[in-house]
């Protein structure tokens, strides 16, 4: 089951059927911790659509698929971004600290951006202009209810500025937030748990042609879902639910984005969440 945010409307995918209902309240929608059933009892007196109209939609009025939501990330949860991290950092002195987070009990987790930061499938992630090196994060998006438990996953665009984090890792709110530092969508999977073997893909494209490409899979995350989760709900609430980026285990090296690049970032049984890049 796929559930879709529209301009005029909801759009649901089973079993590749379609059904189109109303606009929701997607704060007390995503919210509800029986969110697969509540749909599925939902759906039965939505308009029955045809595929190609279906895609009309989604091509012309697709939005992110969230209310007012917090987005929060979890940090050096594969060995390739441990790796990253330390090599980013070690002119600072701070590469100890990334090493010491990947085997501690502990994770790395901290605050993304709020929904107005979040660009929509399609629009413009962005870089910032007082940054040198910059790169998409292709990442595991969990939606957690209010109470915690998980209710579905998209896919996540965590844009990161890698030489303003390297200068320090006191830096990373810089690094992190910022206006278009955030992409989700392009549909939320509405299901409790995910093919551990599922593909992760990372396209960049500059004018048109291929500029880097990569690819993990789930089984390279080392903290499992349900575990960043718990961690995240220690002493904190979400009344509206929110979104929780796992970490990446892609990581350009060599390679900076530029305005008017195109990211592409596809995770199997999910879909694909496209963005161009812009500058502020």
């Amino acid at each position: 089951m796929k559930l879709y945010k529209l301009q005029q409307g909801t759009l649901l995918e089973i079993d590749k059927q379609f059904f189109l209902g109303p606009q929701l309240d997607w704060d007390a929608l995503l919210a509800q911790d029986n969110l697969k059933d509540y749909l599925s009892e939902s759906r039965k007196s939505w308009e029955n659509l045809n595929p190609s109209d279906a895609d009309v939609l989604i091509k012309d009025q697709l939005e992110a698929p969230m209310g007012n939501q917090e987005v929060w990330a979890a940090g050096v949860t594969y060995y390739r971004s441990r790796t990253a991290r330390m090599e980013e950092s070690q002119d600072s002195g701070g590469a100890d600290f990334y090493d010491k987070v990947y085997v501690a009990d502990r994770p790395e987790l901290f605050f993304k951006a709020t929904a107005s930061r979040v660009s929509t499938p399609g629009g413009q992630v962005m870089i910032r202009k007082d940054s040198t090196w910059d790169v998409p994060e292709p990442e595991l998006t969990l939606l957690l209810s209010s109470s915690g438990k998980i209710q579905g996953f998209t896919i996540g665009n965590d844009m990161s500025s890698r030489s303003i984090e390297g200068e320090n890792p006191l830096y990373l709110p810089q690094a992190k937030v910022y206006q278009g530092c955030a992409s989700i969508g392009p549909c939320i999977l509405i299901q409790n748990e995910i093919d551990v073997n599922s593909e992760i893909k990372l396209e960049i494209f500059r004018e048109d042609k291929l500029a880097f490409e990569g690819n993990t899979d789930l089984t390279q995350l080392k903290r499992k879902p349900k575990e960043l989760a718990d961690w995240l709900f220690r002493a904190n609430t979400f009344p509206n639910g929110c979104f929780l980026m796992t970490g990446t285990g892609i990581v350009p090296d060599d390679f900076s984005l530029q305005n008017g690049d195109r990211v592409d970032i596809s995770i199997e049984g999910i879909g694909t969440l496209s963005n161009h890049v812009g500058l502020i």
